[in-house]
């Protein structure tokens, strides 16, 4: 199982958060969904800042339901006042069908026509007392997906396997070990990954590098950065630094001293 906080820089800083895993019946269509409550006290704001992983978000939040593509960049989101959100981390089988070409929404966030979607996950969420809300919402949600997309087709499933793949096995190194793990070409694997996730998969292999090496840093403020460049497959430590600012515009040394001192960020 994949840590759904690997990507969260700032841990420490995370709003009241909950997991969910799928029902069975839309398992093949969500990794898990997602559900932060805060209360930010009036004049104050929380950033969350997050290395995503290459994943699509369905999130419904109080005045909207929004889709959120794979990212190449740090991003981050400021919260105030009180509010909610409830996301499904989509699995490629639902990107596909949510989305004519994920391509067009990297790095985006846009309003996603689903009326009947936000009046179900709303209507669930709406008595912040309510100790099943979220078992209310995530079932609400499971049934318009269910409803919304049609079983995932033999293509589909092979994607779900190649994704699956490149972001939990740090063997995955090259896309040719890909392939053969999966018994497909890797020109079918790049095509799966542009139709269904929107990210070539190299990128999918470097974000969990990069997702690694931050977890790593949080972990272990003494971690040597040339052994965990060596550990994480990295031909040196230039190359994990590269990786750092090319994605979060910082290094790994900084990082470090700023995973363990959150507060001043």
């Amino acid at each position: 199982m994949v840590d759904p906080h690997r990507g969260v820089l700032y841990p420490a800083k995370l709003p009241n958060f909950t997991r969910v895993d799928p029902p069975a019946d839309v398992a093949a269509l969500v990794n898990w969904f997602w559900i932060p409550e805060w209360d930010i006290a009036p004049g104050r704001s929380s950033r969350q800042d997050l290395v995503a992983y290459p994943s699509s978000n369905l999130v419904v939040e109080p005045d909207l339901v929004g889709i959120s593509g794979p990212t190449t960049r740090i991003s981050h989101r400021d919260l105030s006042g009180t509010g909610w959100a409830v996301g499904a981390m989509l699995r490629p089988a639902a990107v596909a069908a949510l989305a004519e070409d994920p391509t067009t929404v990297i790095d985006d966030y846009r309003p996603f026509d689903a009326p009947d979607l936000h009046a179900a996950v709303s209507a669930a969420m709406s008595d912040g007392e309510d100790p099943r809300r979220h078992w209310r919402a995530v079932k609400a949600f499971s049934e318009w997906l269910g409803q919304r997309i049609p079983a995932p087709t033999e293509e589909a499933l092979l994607a779900n396997a190649m994704v699956d793949l490149l972001i939990s096995d740090p063997t995955m190194l090259r896309l040719d070990q890909a392939a053969a793990t999966l018994a497909a070409s890797p020109r079918t694997l790049q095509r799966l990954a542009r139709r269904y996730v929107g990210l070539p998969p190299s990128a999918i292999i470097r974000r969990r590098r990069l997702q690694e090496a931050a977890q790593a840093l949080r972990e272990d403020p003494t971690s040597d950065l040339s052994t965990l460049a060596a550990d994480l497959g990295y031909a040196d430590h230039a190359h994990l630094a590269n990786d750092f600012r090319t994605v979060l515009a910082f290094t790994p040394s900084s990082y470090r001293g700023a995973a363990h001192n959150p507060d001043e960020n």
